[in-house]
């Protein structure tokens, strides 16, 4: 599972848009959200870069952590 800093997300609304764009792109993903710490952990097929990107075209910057 991959960690990414999200650090716009801040409500549901930021949430649903991140997790319908990762699951459009791998709908076996697994997401897991820390709104207190504005991160996400995704645990996909798809490598870290496709998954930034995937975040970054839903609108929001991601940084992968670690």
């Amino acid at each position: 599972m991959t960690t990414f800093s999200v650090p716009n997300m801040s409500c549901g609304h930021c949430k649903a848009k991140i997790e319908d764009s990762l699951l459009d792109a791998d709908e076996g993903a697994m997401i897991e959200f820390d709104m207190d710490n504005r991160e996400v952990s995704v645990d996909s097929t798809m490598d870290a870069a496709a998954i930034a990107e995937t975040i970054q075209s839903a609108g929001y910057e991601a940084t992968a952590k670690g």
